[in-house]
């Protein structure tokens, strides 16, 4: 297909929004044709979006194709069209988008059929990936962010889908609030940029900042800090990440969406996209490289004492994530590419799953127990016998994250963690962030096994009566699981290293080469060969195993207590299961004292002070004050309207005269 043809795929997903959002007006009962439109508009869109894909990989082109819609802004010396740029980048993550978008949507048919908010519900559903959309295709940062804050929005919405509970709806307000936050770094960045190169446009980025700011200058770091921290905000890393876990709020199926397909990987790669601003400032990268191994061993060490199945897998993204960010900050930008894409693989598939075991566990638990309850993982146990495909697809995605080779996993976690390693010769400091990798991988190895072996082995903890009810989802919520487990499998013959060699070998990479070849100029990443290859290769290997193998033996050691009866976590262990106080620090450091602020001084002072006493009510005040005034002139008296008219008389006739 013509890639002219690229403005489908938006504007697909975009009519399933209307239609949808129609419905959920004037016919919410109308689920039949929601199912049908729905997931079809975001299954047209990926058909159109393959053969465009298809179509590039006959026809590579060397140079960006942008498709200009219509003229946007135009204010003085600033010219912004509405475009849309295909080139190698954007048609990968159109792929995943799509893809990985329209299996989330088949699966929500199932999972949200029972809802009463079902058609609104898509209706948001398609307005996300519709934006995400415009995210990727975006040929200038002004477009792009038209989509950066329409998927911002859109989180809003489907986090606090379930608004009649206040804590979704603060989720939602949190995860909105935070990323205004990072908005704000891009819009800095943005009128840096303009000022200096003079347009907003990819390819004029591309082009010119090469000679428009001096490598390693302040400039340059000053403007990729600002977008960093929109990346920080969007990807949910320190000290922005707080939103991400609270987002487990909405509906499952929203959390596969935000988590694996859109929203989170915008930071990722918008870095990706700006390359040749980061890689031509070598302190931002390091900034960036290690904020994302910082946070993959933070975000890590707290899934180690979750019990809530959704919360344990939100870490774990904001964990890969820190990965991906620790990749494009080692300048290894295709490989952060590549664990934004195997990430979606399996991240998609394990939360989906969970979504299967939620559903089996609210079918069990439906008059007996909360919400929460179905969720926790100390209730369940002993589900593999009555969820055995879910089982074994979810542990295929286990071995996936966990780096265990075969898996995709192992191939884009290996390749971040060698390119870390490799910039270490050049800037020690990136050994520090290669160990902060290796020990977040050990612990994601150990979590995930640890909620396997509490969701699908040892006793049943739902209760002899639930156990009844527990069953496998229908098969429209398992077709997903299966294409997802496929590619969990075998998603690393997407960018097979050079020691595997084949058909595949560096496929990925030698794709994205012309998008990235540009950024690899000035900061060429620097892979480790030979012996130190293979003995790293092992160590991960080795690394995923034992992790695997700790974490089921540490889980199983000892009876589990379900959650009503277990004891209050203690020591360390208690810092972990409260993710470090960190919310509650910044309740007391941000929130609380914003808050009193904006009572004592915006609105007592301000508002009740300033606009209300002196514009407001002082102005009524002066008004009655002048009309009494006026009002005791008018006294009705002849006699005294004739003395003040000659006084007035008198007094003008003075003011002549001299």
């Amino acid at each position: 297909m013509n890639p002219s043809w690229i403005w489908l795929t938006i504007a697909l997903p975009f009519a399933g929004f209307l239609v949808n959002g129609v419905l959920a007006l004037a016919k919410p009962d109308a689920k039949r044709v929601v199912s049908l439109v729905g997931p079809g508009v975001l299954l047209a869109a990926f058909a159109v979006a393959a053969s465009i894909f298809a179509g590039l990989w006959t026809h590579p082109p060397e140079e960006p194709i942008v498709l200009p819609l219509w003229a946007w802004i135009g204010a003085g010396a600033l010219r912004v069209n509405f475009s849309l740029q295909v080139d190698q980048l954007s048609a990968v993550m159109l792929m995943v988008v799509t893809g990985v978008g329209s299996l989330i949507h088949i699966f929500s048919v199932g999972y949200m059929r029972e809802d009463p908010g079902y058609a609104r519900f898509f209706a948001y559903l398609n307005l996300f990936v519709a934006f995400m959309l415009i995210l990727i295709l975006g040929s200038s940062l002004p477009v792009l962010f038209v989509g950066w804050e329409g998927v911002g929005l859109c989180s809003y919405l489907l986090i606090g889908f379930w608004y009649q509970e206040k804590a979704n709806a603060d989720a939602g307000k949190k995860a909105f609030i935070v990323n205004r936050i990072g908005d704000f770094g891009v819009l800095i960045a943005m009128f840096l940029i303009f000022w200096t190169i003079g347009s907003l446009e990819f390819t004029d980025i591309v082009k010119h900042a090469p000679s428009a700011y001096a490598a390693g200058g302040t400039l340059i770091t000053v403007i990729t800090m600002f977008l960093f921290l929109g990346c920080a905000g969007k990807s949910a890393q320190i000290p922005l990440y707080v939103w991400l876990p609270d987002a487990m709020a909405g509906p499952t199926p929203v959390s596969a969406l935000i988590h694996a397909a859109t929203m989170v990987t915008a930071g990722v790669y918008l870095v990706a996209r700006t390359s040749i601003l980061f890689s031509m400032a070598p302190v931002s990268s390091m900034v960036v490289a290690g904020v994302g191994a910082t946070t993959a061993l933070f975000a890590a060490s707290i899934g180690l004492r979750q019990y809530d199945i959704k919360k344990v897998l939100a870490y774990s993204t904001v964990s890969q994530l820190g990965y991906m960010f620790l990749g494009v900050g080692s300048a290894a930008y295709s490989a952060g590419v590549f664990h934004l894409v195997t990430h979606a693989f399996f991240k998609a598939l394990l939360f989906l799953g969970s979504g299967s075991v939620i559903h089996a566990m609210h079918h069990a638990y439906h008059a007996t127990h909360s919400h929460e309850d179905a969720q926790d993982m100390r209730n369940m146990g002993g589900l593999s016998k009555y969820l055995p495909a879910t089982y074994w697809l979810m542990l295929l995605a286990t071995f996936a994250i966990a780096g265990v080779p075969p898996f995709s996993g192992f191939f884009s976690k290996d390749e971040i963690l060698s390119a870390a390693f490799g910039r270490g010769a050049e800037h020690p400091v990136f050994y520090v962030f290669w160990a902060f990798g290796v020990a977040a991988a050990l612990m994601t190895a150990f979590y995930m096994m640890r909620l396997m072996a509490m969701t699908f082995w040892g006793e049943n903890r739902t209760g002899t009566v639930e156990q009844e009810h527990l069953h496998e989802a229908p098969a429209i919520m398992t077709g997903p699981l299966v294409i997802l487990g496929v590619l969990s499998v075998i998603g690393g013959v997407l960018n097979l290293p050079e020691f595997v060699g084949g058909l595949s070998h560096q496929g990925l990479e030698k794709w994205l080469e012309p998008v990235l070849a540009p950024a690899a100029k000035q900061m060429p990443v620097h892979m480790p060969h030979g012996s130190t290859e293979t003995i790293l290769i092992v160590a991960a290997s080795l690394t995923a195993i034992a992790g695997l193998v700790a974490g089921w033996k540490a889980t199983l050691a000892k009876p589990i207590t379900v959650a009503k009866a277990a004891h209050e976590e203690v020591g360390f262990a208690r810092v972990l299961f409260n993710k470090y106080y960190i919310d509650e620090i910044y309740q007391s450091l941000i929130v609380r004292p914003l808050v009193a602020i904006s009572r004592l001084f915006l609105w007592k002072f301000v508002d009740q002070g300033v606009i209300d006493g002196l514009g407001v009510n002082g102005s009524g005040g002066l008004a009655r004050a002048l009309g009494w005034l006026g009002g005791r002139l008018q006294s009705g008296q002849l006699g005294l309207y004739v003395i003040v008219f000659v006084a007035g008389a008198v007094w003008l006739l003075h003011a002549v005269i001299r």
